[in-house]
């Protein structure tokens, strides 16, 4: 019967590897660490496998580990006495698709000096274009807190935004003369 099972995981893996790695980098900024991440929230699928109930369970279900594997690995990062870099990790040997634009850069590094629940609230509404309603499932919190999370979460990003990126485009500018 768990031969039944596989053809089943490994479309589970197909379809949504991209979308857990995703998560866990944007949330942590580090590569090797979502990697991780996204190994441990496979295994941990592999063993819950009889527990799926349809593919909307499975992706409810791997976007709340993911979610939750990320913030556990941020915990044990700070109770280390390890610091977060504040951008992601750099590009070096990533495919070019992956690379973002230096505004684009700029801007993921912006999110990641958020908060850990505003920004948890701000990928899962802007790259899984989720719900407060789904979000607050999948994070375990209320409503009105994801709201809450969303609301404050952008103001401060667009605070961060303004300041930012003029520097951007100061830098910008003088790299090319102007």
């Amino acid at each position: 019967m768990a031969l039944d099972l596989q053809p089943d995981f490994e479309q589970l893996v197909d379809e949504h590897q991209s979308m857990v790695f995703s998560l866990a980098l944007r949330m942590t900024g580090d590569r090797g660490l979502a990697e991780e991440i996204a190994q441990d929230v496979f295994l941990e699928l592999d063993r819950h496998l009889a527990k799926i109930e349809s593919a909307a369970h499975a992706c409810f279900w791997l976007r709340r580990v993911a979610m939750s594997r990320s913030a556990d690995a941020l915990r044990r990062r700070r109770v280390r006495g390890l610091h977060l870099c504040v951008g992601l990790e750099e590009h070096h040997g990533a495919p070019a698709e992956e690379r973002t634009s230096p505004l684009g850069a700029r801007l993921e590094q912006l999110l990641a000096t958020l908060p850990e629940p505003q920004r948890a609230a701000l990928v899962l509404r802007y790259q899984e274009d989720m719900t407060p309603e789904e979000i607050a499932a999948t994070l375990d919190a209320p409503v009105a807190t994801v709201k809450s999370h969303l609301q404050r979460g952008l103001k401060l990003l667009r605070a961060k935004a303004a300041t930012h990126l003029q520097e951007f485009v100061r830098e910008r500018e003088c790299v090319r003369g102007v």
